[in-house]
């Protein structure tokens, strides 16, 4: 064998951040397939797109100084901060444990990062309440062994990673021999797959120094086809994760929150330090999870993904498209399931307290906490990387995807779909169209239902987002309050008009137009003459044409939504599509006892 007369003896920052690039790139290119062979610890099949969403924030990351230490610690907090999954938690706790190791020097020996990153698995291993053999924590912890036997021998980097990266790639292939659920399908763990596939991608940065390509790189989602392996039963649904911020009065530690936690659910990884920790847990109730998590700090980022969902999609996916929509849609959770909806949660603010949207927040809690909290509360859509994440995962396992959202003049949420969506097409080559509803609420609900239903007829992508527009503009929603007050606090209605209004005691109806901005359709003095005046309209609509169905959203107004449905009944004869409750999206600016009735007529 010709060895290269290459040698690294010293490894510093930048090096080391540049490999970190490679790695990353690695991951990227393979996180399909990770994604495919994903069956432990549940089978939700997004191992992948986990880690490369951890990797994302290292790569995203400014370019540390030449200063190993800085630069260590840099990674670790990128990677703590971008973490999902927990492959991901586990990956960031060990580089955690790297940084925080590490002594202030610019630059390591090989014999210094050997000492270093066997002390940093053993943080890795106290991040995690279970740990199992034969998963990606065994082969970091046998790749960092094998790396300390070798320091006394090797004192070039670049030979030390490749010896390593072979051991690394042995370990992994023990894994399917260690566990029996990865014997079952006769793969290798997922997590351990990706940590070697990282591994890959340093050795070959270290061997050529590749920094054109790395850059030029730095957002890659590589999507091909691969094989889908068998599935086992999910004993908790919800994979929620959270970033915690430390309040220091309370002095909790790893051990003292995964106690608080721990009869929650299980697969419970707690990474980070004194000062910020990330959490995962596989829970039914994620709600309840963040309550107590609240107790220590100020939680900063929060995720739940529906691992039944998930599994559902990589083994049966009912469509060869994906519908994605926002949780403003309204949609019960039946429909959702029946029809595979890929729904991204809105966030609702109480001051520095923070929920999303039906997952760590039910509406029920919201519309009990609106006129309690000192604070009114606030709406924000979800973030550039929370539509990069979901649409990098479904482009794994779909031909295309299609996204309704709530009306761009409402909200962000559409600006920031659509930009993740051409981010992913780009990348990946998979077709995406992002729809404006230019509706909301109950409205924006029968849209995404109508597509639903048209995609079980076998209509195409094409078909479906040619059609939309019609649909969108066919669709009328009246909404219908019982005061002022809430428009008044949201901002949506000033202060002065607020109080003549309340002073006349009036009961606004807010409609949509079709530029998809609210506007004022009347203002009577009852909540009964209210809903007489929004059924009026409804029956003047109506006359000569077909109705093909409606649907109703409410605020602690059951009795009010079922008085429109049985008009609406005797109208057209037709069951309501749904009735469910109000997103706080609708409640926030409407408040308690709001009814939201949309019709949507067929096309003239």
């Amino acid at each position: 064998m010709n060895k290269t007369t290459k040698q690294v003896t010293e490894l510093d920052g930048k090096t080391l951040y540049y490999s970190f690039l490679a790695g990353a790139q690695k991951i990227f290119e393979n996180q399909v397939l990770i994604n495919k062979i994903n069956v432990f610890p549940v089978a939700d099949a997004d191992t992948g797109t986990n880690l490369a969403s951890t990797m994302r924030s290292i790569v995203e990351s400014p370019i540390p100084t030449a200063d190993i230490k800085l630069t260590a610690a840099a990674l670790a907090d990128a990677a703590l901060s971008g973490a999902r999954g927990n492959s991901g938690i586990i990956f960031a706790q060990f580089i955690y444990g790297f940084s925080n190791e590490i002594q202030k020097h610019e630059t390591v020996s090989v014999e210094t990062f050997a000492e270093v990153v066997k002390k940093a698995v053993t943080y890795a291993y106290e991040a995690i309440a279970n740990p199992v053999e034969g998963t990606m924590i065994t082969v970091i912890r046998e790749w960092a062994e094998f790396i300390y036997i070798l320091k006394d021998t090797i004192q070039d980097f670049i030979e030390l990673l490749a010896k390593a990266y072979q051991k690394a790639v042995e370990s992994l292939q023990a894994t399917t021999l260690q566990l029996e659920t990865l014997a079952k399908s006769n793969v290798v763990d997922a997590g351990a797959k990706g940590f070697v596939v990282f591994l890959q991608g340093m050795v070959e940065f270290v061997k050529a120094g590749e920094l054109r390509k790395l850059l030029s790189g730095r957002e890659t989602v590589v999507i091909a086809d691969s094989e889908i392996v068998s599935h086992d039963e999910i004993t908790f649904r919800y994979c929620t994760e959270a970033m915690l911020l430390l309040d220091e009065k309370k002095k909790a530690d790893l051990s003292l929150v995964r106690k608080s936690i721990a009869h929650m659910g299980d697969s419970m990884v707690v990474a980070g330090s004194a000062k910020k920790m990330r959490v995962h847990i596989h829970s039914d109730h994620p709600a309840k999870v963040m309550k107590v998590l609240s107790r220590y700090g100020n939680i900063t980022y929060q995720k739940v993904d529906d691992m039944v969902m998930q599994k559902e999609v990589a083994a049966n996916a009912k469509f060869p498209v994906a519908i994605v929509t926002d949780s403003t849609c309204d949609l019960p959770q039946e429909i959702i399931e029946k029809y595979q909806l890929h729904v991204v949660p809105l966030s609702v603010h109480f001051g520095e307290n923070y929920f999303l949207d039906r997952l760590t927040i039910m509406p029920a809690q919201f519309y009990s906490m609106i006129d309690k909290s000192p604070v009114y509360p606030t709406t924000a859509q979800p973030a550039y990387k929370d539509f990069f994440n979901r649409y990098s995962y479904l482009a794994s396992h779909y031909e295309s995807i299609i996204g309704f959202h709530i009306s761009s003049k409402m909200s962000g949420t559409w600006s920031n779909s659509s930009k993740a969506s051409h981010a992913v097409s780009e990348h990946s080559g998979k077709k995406i169209s992002v729809i404006d509803s230019k509706r909301l609420s109950s409205g924006l609900g029968l849209i995404v239902l109508r597509a639903a239903k048209e995609l079980e007829k076998g209509t195409t992508h094409e078909e479906i987002v040619s059609k939309s527009a019609g649909w969108s503009k066919e669709t009328k929603i009246f909404v219908s309050s019982r005061t002022i007050k809430y428009m008044v606090k949201s901002g949506r209605v000033s202060h002065t008009k607020g109080f003549i209004g309340t002073l006349l005691n009036l009961k606004p109806i807010v409609t949509v137009n079709d530029e998809g901005k609210t506007e004022v359709f009347g203002k009577p003095f009852t909540e009964k003459a209210s809903m007489e005046l929004i059924m009026s309209r409804i029956q003047s609509l109506a006359e000569g044409r077909k109705i093909w169905g409606y649907s109703i959203s409410h605020a602690r107004n059951l009795a009010g939504a079922g008085w429109y449905s049985e008009r609406m009944r005797e109208l057209c004869g037709l069951e309501p599509e749904f009735i469910n409750d109000a997103s706080p999206v609708l409640g926030v600016n409407a408040g308690p006892g709001v009814v939201a009735l949309s019709v949507m007529f067929e096309d003239e």
